[in-house]
């Protein structure tokens, strides 16, 4: 869609937004369909685009204030007093104030919309056939949100008018498993109506199938599977082989530049949403970067990797460090370790910006760790830099055009990993997609002959590594059911002193306080209380 897109997006703002984004600022709050002007709206396939490109619009993307990476225990936020460090990280977050993503309802209203009125119209049947897939596609993605968050949600299908249904807009919730079976049904119906290739920003048919492939790892892991039925796990299989065998994906060759501008849409990315410099589409991931570069506020350091995820990084050699023939050396910790490393993190004395980057404490840096979370510098020792494009380095610059990216193929290939691995044991296809993301790293091989158990950490470390700082930890946390011990107790942060004229490294606790997480509840979010109190059939998670 390009600049385009963002023109169609902008216009129907113009034509119909104000009365109808107007009316979703509330779930199930709905105005009359007839003030949504069907002889201008959806006369012409040029005009329906303006309202379906509306709805690509919002499809969310980074928030940089605090990432849902913050969330997990990969990264911390190095601003005091955001809502992952004050409330959801001690665990307190309730039904009046939790962070959840049930804004999604008035996306999926849009998207009711136009299912209906293009179902409806005379439009031709060819431009018909895929933007129905595409809007269908849409709909599920915004459920899974709501279901990966939320449990069971209410699915609703068709357009809610209270005027014409009364109180039969009020739905009841349906079960985790209907909600995910609703949306694996979606995308597998759609696939074959999407096309393998498509204008940029568009929905593909391997979007829909690595949005199933995605849900159905989602249901095989232990959160929804407790008996390990091997079934869901083959099915999650099967679905991202039928990905891998579009032919249509590869790996793109740089991984440092892979999440740039000048790459955006490359060969691995799958599904991404799409952004323009200089608008208010602009992607502002600058602003996570590095907090002060030569004395200068360059960044907010809103992610500041944890010492946890540092540690998971492995040596050029490719053993990770716990491993006696690795060669790493805990006073010398960053070096000669992999490159997802050197292209992820900033770390003391490394450069960015042409500056040598300090985190010691006692030589008046700016960058020294802080350990009370005072909001001066990062709260870890680290900053990210993946996808920070020294370009747009600046904590003020909106002219970053880079797209955010939802599935790439080097997750497909993970996800097909664990799936195999967890449905029959680690094959030559488990191995082949492993090292294939190892190698586009220079990582040798993995040793053969692993069992199922051994086979599993490996993947999950490479996992955490690769698709770090793109928000897939805390759902990965969920789903294994490791949030209970991962986001119980502290995570750390690296502590460097001079002694002696020596470097001293000591990890240490990250300022801010102890996570805590419930088993018995903090598994999904609670509804919010705003939507309970609109809707009197909707049933609170348990123990909120």
């Amino acid at each position: 869609m390009n600049k385009q897109f963002f023109k169609i997006a902008f216009g129907i703002i113009i034509i119909s937004s104000s009365v109808l984004i107007s009316s979703c600022k509330r779930y199930l709050e709905v105005v009359p369909k007839q003030q949504v002007s069907d002889a201008t709206l959806w006369a012409t396939s040029d005009n329906a685009d303006l309202f379906l490109n509306n709805i690509y619009a919002a499809v969310p993307t980074l928030d940089v204030s605090d990432p849902w990476e913050n969330f997990s225990d990969n990264s911390l936020n190095g601003q005091a007093g955001r809502t992952s460090t004050n409330i959801y990280g001690p665990g307190i977050y309730t039904p009046a104030n939790t962070p959840n993503k049930w804004g999604q309802y008035a996306n999926i209203r849009k998207c009711n919309l136009f299912i209906e009125k293009v179902t409806a119209s005379s439009l031709p049947e060819d431009w018909k056939k895929t933007r129905l897939a595409e809007a269908r596609f849409l709909r599920a993605y915004f459920y899974s949100l709501l279901w990966t968050y939320h449990g069971g949600v209410p699915i609703i299908t068709d357009v809610l008018n209270i005027n014409e249904q009364g109180d039969a807009v009020f739905r009841s919730r349906n079960t985790s498993e209907e909600t995910a079976g609703f949306i694996i049904s979606e995308c597998a119906a759609i696939a074959g109506d999407l096309p393998v290739d498509a204008e940029s920003g568009r929905a593909t048919r391997g979007a829909a199938l690595t949005l199933e492939g995605y849900t159905e790892l989602f249901n095989a892991s232990p959160l929804k599977n407790p008996s390990n039925d091997l079934s869901r796990w083959e099915q999650a299989a099967a679905t991202y082989k039928k990905v891998i065998d579009l032919n249509k994906y590869s790996l793109f060759p740089d991984y440092s530049t892979l999440f740039y501008e000048d790459n955006n849409n490359n060969q691995e990315v799958i599904f991404s949403r799409q952004h323009l410099g200089g608008t208010s589409l602009a992607n502002y991931i600058g602003q996570i970067g590095p907090r002060f570069v030569n004395g200068s506020l360059t960044g907010w350091g809103h992610v500041d990797p944890t010492q946890d995820l540092v540690d998971e990084y492995a040596m050029a050699n490719g053993l990770p460090i716990t491993d006696p023939a690795s060669g790493y050396d805990a006073q010398h910790p960053y070096e000669n370790r992999e490159n997802r490393f050197y292209q992820s993190i900033i770390y003391d004395e490394s450069v960015w910006l042409g500056a040598t980057m300090i985190m010691k404490q006692g030589v008046g840096s700016l960058n020294a760790t802080d350990l009370n979370n005072s909001s001066i510098s990062t709260r870890t020792g680290y900053y990210v830099i993946k996808g920070v494009n020294p370009k747009y380095a600046g904590a003020q610059d909106n002219g970053n055009s880079a797209n955010w990216i939802i599935f790439r193929y080097a997750e497909v290939l993970l996800s097909y990993a664990e799936a195999k691995n967890e449905a029959a044991g680690p094959d030559q296809s488990v191995y082949d997609a492993i090292n294939a993301v190892r190698n586009r790293s220079n990582l040798p091989d993995i040793q053969t002959g692993l069992n199922k158990e051994e086979m599993r950490k490996v993947i999950a470390r490479e996992r955490r590594v690769e698709l770090a700082f793109e928000e897939k930890r805390l759902p990965d946390l969920l789903r294994l059911k490791l949030a209970e011990t991962k986001l119980n107790g502290t995570v750390h942060a690296i502590k460097i002193d001079i002694v002696g004229g020596n470097t001293v490294y000591t990890v240490v606790p990250a300022g801010g306080g102890a996570k805590v997480f419930d088993p018995a509840k903090n598994y999904v979010l609670p509804i919010p209380q705003s939507a309970i109190d609109k809707n009197p059939n909707l049933e609170q998670n348990p123990n909120y």
